[in-house]
């Protein structure tokens, strides 16, 4: 990475400046890593899957039971299906559509306060990016984030309202968003430690 330094900065500026930038760059540096060590499930009874930070076992239900994933008395309720990755795909599918409906409902509140309107809030699979909006002011969010939880979701839903009126991650950026998560710093800290243990669909 590098920086552009005005000849004339006052040195102390300057090491502010890099100090509280600190905790996006080590975050951006771990973002870069190759992802080799990503978690992989074993799609086996018992297995622990997180929704919303909270913990739920897995219990593969029947052959002739419904097609859907559900929570279910404390069980993540998973049908058969021909392969392990079917099995994954249909775990994912079911974040994907029920973080939708979740976040729907939660940017009602945080967009007002950031002064924003999203056209659209959902969830699905966006490869390396956990976050995304478009110039018509569509909202996407990967569908692993639905295991954080809640204030760590909001982060990342509220750096993309914040990019709906402010473009890049200078410090009007981050002012907007600390306009709207008033313990912006921990949470970016907390998130960054916790992104890199999120399943995104990975099984053994």
């Amino acid at each position: 990475m590098h920086f552009a330094v005005p000849a004339d900065a006052e040195p102390t500026a300057v090491a502010e400046a890099v100090r509280t930038r600190l905790p996006r760059l080590a975050a951006e540096v771990r973002r870069r890593v190759p992802r080799a060590g990503r978690p992989v499930k074993e799609l086996v009874d018992g297995a622990s899957f997180a929704y919303l930070g909270r913990r739920y076992r897995l219990r593969a239900l029947p052959a002739h039971a419904s097609g859907r994933v559900r929570l279910r008395h404390g069980w993540l309720e998973l049908p058969r299906a021909a392969t392990r990755q079917d099995r994954a795909r249909l775990i994912c599918d079911w974040y994907a559509a029920k973080g939708t409906r979740w976040l729907a409902a939660r940017a009602v509140p945080l967009a007002a306060r950031a002064g924003v309107t999203p056209r659209r809030v959902e969830a699905r699979e966006l490869g390396e990016h956990w976050g995304a909006c478009d110039a018509e002011g569509r909202i996407t969010l990967h569908w692993a984030l639905l295991q954080l939880p809640p204030a760590l979701i909001d982060f990342v839903l509220v750096h993309e309202l914040a990019h709906l009126r402010t473009s890049g991650h200078g410090a009007r950026f981050r002012q907007a968003m600390r306009a709207v998560l008033t313990d912006f710093d921990d949470l970016e800290r907390r998130f960054a430690e916790a992104e890199r243990e999120l399943w995104r669909g990975a099984v053994g």
